[in-house]
């Protein structure tokens, strides 16, 4: 029986080693357990890279643990010119990828994946690929840009007086509130324009009812305390009574005299102690004079010919002078579009005349410019509309240069905004007939805190040195505040040009440094250096996520702003205004580590300014 158990026992001994236990009870040794299988992990530094489109590396760690050998690191979903190698760093298995890529490679992001593979192991992570447009800012000045290299372009702002705003301002606290608003977007000259029941003159019986200021003051005497303390006053249109009652436009062969002597008597109400009527004085309550003013509104599309407008400026000029020989005169004030297209438009058809026939003083010529006038354009055709802006204004400086008498004239473009069109009294899109208006939503939102910024820099370099919204408020199509004072999305972005490029008669704009950009097609760039030695660097994210946006939220852009060449600084700060920014709260700086080359992200149309003080 013995044997039989030995026998037994070495059975079971060569059975399995499931089964080792049950020999330890037949007198059978401790087993030694299998070795743990050794799993491959992988980790990497950042879920996103940055790859600077000049060609300088990036780097991502990856680090490795797990079997002994040597790892093989693969990379899926990387664009066609960006390069990638791995290295072992010591002693290995972990190192680093070093990615290399050219302006060759679109900006945006890619994602791709990280592959290892280790002793018969797989393991990958994700990871986003950032192709960054690179800024370099030169420690030069491009005297080829603004004038004569400084950026001499300031921005204000349109009030048009009519019954349907007077009562912006109110009375009392509410008033100095909005006043207070008002002051800190820092706008110069703000651009008066009287239309309907504002236009003081009602009639011409000869008594004192022919006249009253009590609609447009609601809007000019606050106007006339606040910001600068300058504004334009537009004589937009003739009282009623010197309109032709067919076309509803001046009846300049009749009237021409009429509207010369009311706009003097505006100059005298305003500036010289007042004028009597109908055996009443009318004297402005205002003891602050307005120096600049405006000859008629867009006389293109009000009914006057190019020989017309300059017959009307050649005799209402002198007769404003007569009165007050230190106003200043914006001319033309033109409704711009179609440049070369032979429309009413377009300013060859209007500029030429008017240059050659002019005989009184012109101290600026204005313009006007609009994105489109059709709420279905394109966000791309809005942005490729910018540099058609820029030809027109170079056509004006062509143009005045031509005639030694205007050849130093500034321009003005004292109109700007995304959509020219609005609603008739039947809801329906006053520039497409037949289509139904709809309010375009680009001008308050993140759309125009890309598109107002590249406007404002295509236009300053181009030598432009006026930049007015239209409008402050009366319109949610056009708005800086709504009707209440709310502060926009637009308001905020206007404040920041102002304050980043601030110009005055007194101090002149900031000159405007070289730079190259490895993108100029999505991404706007602007650099500027103040007296004092700030620099000053715009970058704005106008890359369209899809072609077919209309209203879209844009595509992300990381720039990369190298200014190694500008010395060190003290401090950097950064503002940004985008789709995250509180209309109602604005936007707010935050310091930056100063370095050589500093990374800025937008996640969509916006804006960044970044201040390095020296």
């Amino acid at each position: 029986m013995a044997f039989q158990l030995r026998s037994f026992c070495s059975i079971l001994g060569m059975a399995s080693l499931a089964l080792a236990l049950a020999m330890a009870g037949c007198g059978g040794g401790t087993p030694t357990p299998p070795p743990t299988p050794v799993v491959l992990t992988v980790a990497i530094g950042s879920t996103s890279v940055v790859v600077p489109q000049d060609g300088v590396v990036a780097q991502l760690a990856v680090a490795i643990a797990g079997p002994t050998g040597t790892p093989t690191v693969t990379i899926d979903g990387l664009p066609a010119g960006i390069t990638a190698q791995f290295a072992v760093t010591g002693t290995g298995p972990s190192g680093a990828i070093t990615f290399i890529s050219s302006a060759a490679v679109p900006a945006g992001i890619y994602p791709a994946t990280v592959n290892v593979d280790l002793a018969g192991q797989s393991a990958s992570k994700d990871v986003s690929v950032v192709s960054a447009v690179v800024a370099q800012v030169l420690n030069v000045t491009d005297s080829t840009l603004g004038i004569s290299g400084h950026l001499q372009q300031f921005m204000s702002t349109n009030f048009q007086i009519a019954e349907w705003t007077q009562g912006f301002f109110g009375t009392g606290s509410t008033t100095t509130a909005r006043q207070t608003t008002l002051n800190s977007l820092q706008p110069q000259h703000i651009r008066l324009q009287a239309l309907s029941l504002a236009i003081p003159m009602r009639a011409n019986t000869g008594t004192a009812s022919d006249w009253d200021f009590t609609l447009i003051n609601k809007t000019v005497l606050p106007v006339l305390t606040s910001a600068d303390r300058s504004p334009e006053f537009q004589i937009a249109k003739a009282p009623d009574w010197m309109l032709d009652p067919n076309t509803g436009y001046l009846d300049i062969a009749n009237h021409l005299n009429d509207f010369a002597t009311y706009a003097a008597n505006l100059v005298l109400y305003y500036n010289k102690g007042g004028f009597d009527w109908g055996g009443t004085h009318f004297q402005s309550p205002s003891a602050t004079p307005i120096t600049w003013w405006g000859i008629f509104n867009e006389p293109n599309l009000n009914g006057l010919s190019a020989t017309d407008y300059v017959q009307l400026y050649n005799t209402v000029v002198p007769a404003m002078m007569a009165v007050d020989p230190t106003i200043k005169l914006s001319a033309l004030e033109f409704s711009d579009y179609g440049l070369g297209g032979g429309s009413e438009g377009d300013p060859e058809q209007y500029l030429p005349d008017f240059v050659s026939g002019v005989t009184t003083q012109v101290n600026v010529v204005s313009t006007h410019l609009y994105g489109t006038c059709n709420q279905e354009s394109l966000d791309q055709d809005l942005f490729d509309n910018v540099p058609v802006f820029v030809d027109n204004l170079m056509y004006f400086y062509q143009t005045l240069q031509g005639v030694p008498s205007l050849a130093n004239v500034p321009v003005w473009v004292d109109e700007n905004n995304i959509n020219a069109d609005y609603s008739d009294i039947n809801g329906m899109s006053v520039c497409n007939p037949g289509q139904v208006w709809t309010l375009d939503p680009r001008a308050t939102n993140a759309f125009f805190s890309a598109w107002r910024p590249y406007v404002f820099s295509q236009l300053g370099k181009a030598g432009n040195q006026a930049l007015y919204h239209w409008e402050y408020t009366g319109g949610p199509q056009y708005d800086e505040v709504d009707s209440n004072g709310n502060t926009l999305l637009s308001y905020w972005v206007d404040k920041a040009l102002e304050n980043a490029f601030p110009s005055t008669p007194t101090s002149p704009g900031p000159s405007i440094l070289a730079l190259t950009a490895t993108d100029t097609s999505s991404v706007e760039t602007l650099a500027t250096k103040a007296a004092n030695g700030t620099v000053t660097v715009m970058v704005v994210d106008m890359a369209v996520d899809s072609p077919t946006d209309d209203n879209g939220a844009g595509d992300p852009r990381t720039v990369v702003v190298d200014v190694s060449s500008l010395g060190n600084f003290y401090s950097v700060s950064v503002l940004t205004i985008d789709a995250a920014t509180s209309p109602n709260k604005g936007p707010s700086g935050v310091g930056v580590t100063p370095a050589g080359r500093m990374t800025i992200t937008l996640p969509g149309y916006g804006v960044a300014f970044l201040t390095l003080k020296p």
